[in-house]
């Protein structure tokens, strides 16, 4: 592995600990977010070189599935790192940045080609509001993970310590259906654009794709309507959020896999 890759990963792992010892010896955040800040924005920095030299090549641009998982990941810890000042995300560092690091040791040990032309303006418009819509939607996954744990201690009477350290109940839920709601903009916007600018899009090999991706903006849809409607919330929300993005990454990344690793098409 190249010194550039390792040290992306190295910073990653380092921040994930930190806070995690923060969770764990109780130490109040916000004393220490500058140092989660300067952490996650080098290995965000890193993160992005390694990127530029793996994605844009003299032949187009590369997105092949572990080039896209990487970029996808990398996307995501960008808006944590914007969101991190002003809103309680800080948990969610635990799991996205072992993960971002993961798709960096994954990107280099596999070697998958998707080379894309730099395309018309509504083609980049789509790939960027995907990209866009599943970072938002993947935060918004992990925020219902953490969001289902406080439910379930809160219900049973046991807050315990982790509990007491997240903000609380409503904040979280609030947090989460504004990340829903902007993914979810974001997912319409990819739709429409793929329907106008994407000539293959319902050729067979795609078609599945755009099948799935319509599904879950459909989940998505009516996870909203029956919050607006109905007032859900709690286990009814976070079910619904996690099947729209099980399904939304069923989508992406099940085609991406079939079409690149096993039918090796581009």
């Amino acid at each position: 592995m190249n010194t550039l890759s390792l040290s992306a990963i190295i910073v990653y792992i380092i921040a994930a600990i930190s806070q995690i010892r923060l969770l764990l010896q109780n130490i109040t955040i916000t004393s220490q977010k500058h140092l989660l800040l300067l952490l996650g924005t080098i290995a965000f920095i890193l993160h992005g070189i390694l990127l530029y030299q793996n994605i844009l090549t003299t032949q187009g641009i590369d997105l092949g599935f572990f080039n896209s998982a990487s970029l996808i990941a990398w996307v995501t810890v960008m808006l944590l790192l914007l969101s991190l000042p002003q809103k309680p995300v800080d948990n969610l560092i635990i799991f996205l940045f072992p993960l971002a690091a993961l798709t960096i040791g994954l990107d280099y040990t596999f070697q998958t080609e998707r080379l894309l032309s730099s395309g018309q303006l509504g083609v980049n418009i789509h790939i960027i509001s995907s990209i866009l819509a599943y970072s938002l939607l993947t935060i918004s996954a992990l925020q219902s993970l953490f969001l289902a744990v406080q439910e379930q201690r809160l219900h049973n009477h046991h807050p315990g310590w982790i509990i007491h350290r997240l903000p609380p109940l409503q904040v979280m839920e609030t947090l989460l259906l504004q990340l829903i709601e902007l993914g979810v903009l974001l997912l319409t916007i990819s739709l429409i654009t793929g329907a106008i600018f994407l000539e293959n899009i319902f050729q067979q090999h795609l078609i599945h794709k755009t099948v799935l991706s319509t599904i879950a903006w459909g989940v998505y849809i009516i996870l909203l309507w029956g919050r607006w409607q109905y007032g859900w919330r709690g286990k009814v929300l976070i079910r619904w959020n996690l099947i729209g993005f099980l399904v939304l990454m069923l989508a992406y990344f099940g085609s991406k896999l079939v079409l690149e690793l096993i039918l090796h098409r581009q």
